[in-house]
Order: C-alpha cells, then structure tokens, then sequence
C-alpha cells in the first residue's frame, strides 16, 4: 500500500531533464572517474572487487561524483586530480552503503539483493573499510590538507549520524529537530564535503567554497526529505523498491515524526505498537499510510524539502551565470521532483 505524492507533471519531466543535463555535462569525465574506480577497486583478494563491484555497478546514478565534476568545472578548475576527488566521494558513498545495509540488515538495495545478503555481514563491513581505506589514499594523492580534512571529517560525522540514528531507532519521541540532525549529518555531509572540496581544489575564495558547501548540505537535507517521503509512496514500485521499508525496520523519519504528533491517543498508540514495540500486521502499512495522508505529512515533507532546495540555489547567486551553474541549479529540481 502507498500513496501517490502530488508531484506535479511538468516539474517532474524538468527534473529527469536536469539530471540528464549533468550527466552531459560530466560525462567524458565520469568515464574516467568509472575507469578509474575499477582500477583502485582491485586486489588480489577475490572478494572485494567482487562485493564492491556488485553495489558500484548496481545502477546507481553516481550523484555525489557527478556534482563534485559540475562544480569543479564551475570553479575552472581541469586538472586531473578531480578524477581522485570524485573517485574518492564515491568511495566513501560506497563503504557508507555496505555499512547501513549490514545496520538495517537490508535485504534489497536498487531491486537486487544486498552484498550483505550474498556475501554476509562480516564480509560487507570489512569491504567497507576497504573502500573507506581506498577513498583516504586518494585524499593524500591530491596533496591537499585541506580536501583531507574536509572528508575526513565528513566520513566521522556520517558515522556519529548513524550512531545517533541506532540510538534513536523506532523511538517515537523523536523531534523534527534530532531527526534533521541525523539526516544532515548521515546524507547532507557528504555532499557539502564535496562540494565545498571541489572549491578548495580550484582554489576560489572563501565565500565561493563556503557558498557551495551550504548548497551540497542543503540539497542533500533535501534530497533525503523527499527519499524518506517516497518510502511510503506507490512510485516505489515502478522503479523496483520495496514500499514501507522503513516502517518495516521501524525507522524513525519525518512522515512519522509528523503524524505522531498531530495525532490523536489512539493514533500514538498505534505508533508506538507499530514502530516501538515493533508489532505489526498485515494491515499496518495502509493504515501508516493513511495517518500520514490524513495529517498531511507527506505533503508536508515535500514541501520542507522544496524549502531546503531553495536554500540551496540559494546558495549559488554569488557565481556568475554559466551552463555549469544552471546544471547544478537544474539538480535541485531533480532531487525534489524525482521519482525513485
């Protein structure tokens, strides 16, 4: 069971047409970011290029490498060491991707099954480190302290993210507030660090790296927004995920947050025996679905996300017009109206 969220039509094809304005944009160097992900995936240890392989290859659109080239390029910069700064973000991406599936004990992940699923938890984690490993060596190959501290401290707050999460798990008490802080550090931190290090590595002032790092950690605040609206959304289904993973698991997001407390006595009661207490039925999802419908909290996550977004571009008034900056505004549109 899930609802469709009112996304409107014309801003839904602009969305899928941003994103295919990115993908033209970075294209002949995501090529070698690809090439080059395959080359430092290696080892002689059968099993890790296998399960990294397996997750890397899966169909992923590669978001977070793909906006760390457009803002390169946005900044000037050609080197080639941008190849190692995108390789490095979706290294880190990855590692984090094997680590949540093994904490949720996910079973699916974009239609097919988990590395955790195939190859066991033990092996997914030490993988992850692995490619967290790779992503750190390609930090010291750019030759930048500052790049390096800016993802290094990235790849600590994703984890206190998810920490904060796993104490937080199906509690209904949770406020808007702890779950923003969670989803910023978890989603968003990423791709500020990105952004902001595509800066550093183009060597442009202070306001411009301080004005990127707010756009990644906005559109990703939003990104997620709309990710944690469309788990409960039919759309699901036309791209082969699973509708209500995260009631399933028990996962305290915003739609939740919302109904819980818009709700009446009996409402909470059924939260906390659904989400807390872990006690669900065959019916329970609908039922999910239709308190969230009837205290609008989809809606309302989509509309907190449509507001981060436009922080974001926000963000980029200070750089002057060009077809890089009209991509990287482009995406916020995509991210919002995306169905996925």
């Amino acid at each position: 069971m899930g609802v469709v969220i009112p996304f409107d039509e014309d801003g839904d094809s602009n969305g899928r047409q941003a994103l295919e304005a990115l993908r033209g944009l970075v294209d002949d160097d995501m090529t070698l970011v690809n090439e080059f992900i395959l080359s430092r995936m290696y080892s002689p240890v059968r099993t890790i290029p296998e399960l990294a392989g397996h997750l890397i290859n899966s169909g992923g659109k590669r978001l977070r490498p793909m906006l760390t080239l457009a803002a390169v390029k946005m900044c000037g910069h050609t080197g080639d060491d941008r190849v190692k700064l995108a390789a490095s973000v979706e290294f880190l991406h990855t590692a984090t991707l094997l680590h949540d599936d093994v904490v949720d004990e996910s079973d699916m992940r974009r239609g097919e099954s988990t590395a955790n699923i195939i190859w066991g938890n033990q092996a997914s984690v030490l993988v992850g480190d692995f490619l967290l490993s790779r992503a750190f060596q390609l930090m010291v190959e750019i030759g930048s302290l500052k790049i390096l501290d800016i993802l290094s401290a990235a790849a600590g707050t994703i984890v206190e993210g998810e920490v904060l999460q796993l104490d937080r798990a199906s509690d209904t008490s949770t406020t808007e507030d702890t779950y923003l802080k969670i989803i910023t550090a978890k989603t968003a931190t990423l791709f500020a660090a990105a952004c902001q290090s595509a800066a550093v590595m183009a060597g442009r002032p202070a306001p411009e790296e301080e004005a990127l790092e707010s756009y990644g950690r906005n559109l990703g605040i939003a990104f997620q927004l709309v990710d944690d609206a469309l788990d409960y959304s039919a759309k699901q289904a036309t791209f082969g995920k699973t509708i209500g993973d995260d009631f399933r698991e028990g996962k305290i997001t915003l739609p939740v947050v919302l109904s819980f407390r818009r709700g009446n006595s009996a409402e909470r009661d059924f939260w906390c025996r659904t989400m807390e207490e872990q006690q669900q039925t065959e019916d329970d999802l609908k039922q999910a679905v239709a308190l969230m419908t009837r205290h609008d909290a989809l809606s309302d996550t989509i509309e907190r996300a449509r507001h981060y977004g436009d922080i974001a571009r926000d963000a980029l008034a200070i750089f002057p017009d060009s077809h890089e900056k009209d991509c990287l505004l482009g995406i916020v549109d995509f991210c919002i109206q995306r169905a996925h």
